[in-house]
């Protein structure tokens, strides 16, 4: 059988039953990124997010305190919450009108007497609980109850994860989006950290940094990364920079991680981008994409624009600039790296039901794809 990428074979990627061991083995028992710390503004409000096969919500107590939960009513294990939203006291169950306080404990029953005969005790009925953490201005949920900490989960790899503080930041809400790539969620994290590609997909839409110079690596299952602006960029880096700083003097460059199993940070001098991947089947996957700005005036921005100008108006464009056989709807010709890697992941999906598939010697900067391959083989195998 056809190896992809040296370690996990075709079925890695088209399979429905591994998806299936993933979802359990991978996705249900890891720290997952639920939003930012800004979309719970107080007592009642809560979101709620898939981890695997667990969906969980997180809500905000009367106590200021956030909890989370697993989102099944304890009666019938009806999804008690929609996706976001605010309770004023409590939180009750559509199907038999079951109600929890916010702090997660059984409250209110119809028919009390007949659902709870010879005196059953209402506080063995409270919702089951999750663990939820923040770091730096993120929620984070875990299914497990009694998981290790987030601090624990992210070990050494927290320090290498650039100078930023996105808490004090500003959410850019036009930024917001979500949309789907037709591939494996494997193909889509394989991408973002495949060093090789960005000299070459994004020739032109990325030639701010220099990729030559960049510094990766591992620290348990979590990939860093970092890279150096360009000769060109770095000459006049304040007056080039399109927007105000977000990360203090003399730092400069762009921090790329992408934290086990599905959250990618990309931040730079003057933002902050939140990238968390969410598989949906085996050759389905989708993205949310949120930004984070300088907290500054529109006077600001606009001041930093126009210094900029001049060296962004002639960046960037398509790959194969004045290729006349280019139409508007070719990818290549966007002069956009997100389409341009979409576009990558789903021909590379399409790839692999060709019985002449073969995957060609790697690259140095594509050792980052076997390493991540041997992290989730590693989650596979301990069950």
């Amino acid at each position: 059988m056809t190896k992809m990428y040296h370690h996990l074979p075709v079925e890695a990627y088209t399979s429905q039953e591994w998806f299936d061991r993933e979802q359990r083995q991978i996705f249900s028992r890891s720290w997952r990124c639920a939003g930012l710390v800004e979309d719970i503004e107080g007592p009642g409000h809560y979101l709620s997010v898939q981890a695997g096969l667990n969906n969980l919500f997180i809500v905000m107590g009367r106590d200021h305190r956030l909890r989370a939960f697993h989102n099944i009513c304890r009666h019938r294990g009806t999804q008690l919450i929609r996706a976001v939203g605010k309770a004023q006291k409590a939180l009750t169950c559509p199907y038999h009108d079951w109600t929890y306080d916010l702090e997660g404990n059984l409250i209110s029953v119809p028919d009390e007497a007949s659902e709870f005969p010879n005196g059953v005790d209402k506080s063995c009925h409270g919702l089951k609980p999750a663990s939820v953490d923040v770091w730096r201005g993120m929620l984070f949920v875990h299914p497990d109850p009694d998981a290790p900490t987030l601090a624990e989960w992210l070990g050494e790899v927290d320090p290498l994860l650039g100078p930023h503080k996105p808490e004090e930041l500003v959410e850019y809400t036009e930024g917001r989006n979500s949309y789907e790539i037709k591939a494996n969620w494997k193909i889509v994290v394989e991408n973002y950290i495949d060093v090789y590609h960005l000299s070459h997909l994004h020739s032109n839409t990325l030639h701010m940094y220099d990729h030559a110079k960049a510094e990766y690596g591992w620290k348990g299952p979590h990939y860093h990364f970092w890279e150096p602006p360009s000769e060109g960029y770095a000459r006049d880096l304040e007056s080039n920079l399109p927007m105000p700083r977000t990360i203090p003097e003399p730092h400069t460059g762009a921090w790329v991680p992408m934290l086990f199993p599905g959250i990618g940070i990309g931040a730079s001098e003057e933002s902050w981008n939140l990238f968390i991947i969410t598989p949906l089947a085996p050759d389905l996957t989708r993205i949310e994409n949120r930004t984070k700005l300088a907290n500054a005036s529109d006077w600001a921005f606009q001041k930093q624009q126009w210094k900029s100008w001049s060296f962004w108006k002639d960046f960037g464009g398509p790959k194969y600039q004045g290729d006349d056989t280019a139409g508007a709807d070719d990818p290549m010709a966007s002069g956009d790296f997100t389409t341009e890697d979409t576009y990558a992941c789903e021909q590379q999906q399409k790839s692999l039901k060709s019985p002449y598939l073969e995957i060609g010697p790697a690259g140095v900067g594509e050792s980052p794809i076997t390493q991540h391959q041997k992290a989730v083989l590693n989650f596979m195998q301990d069950s």
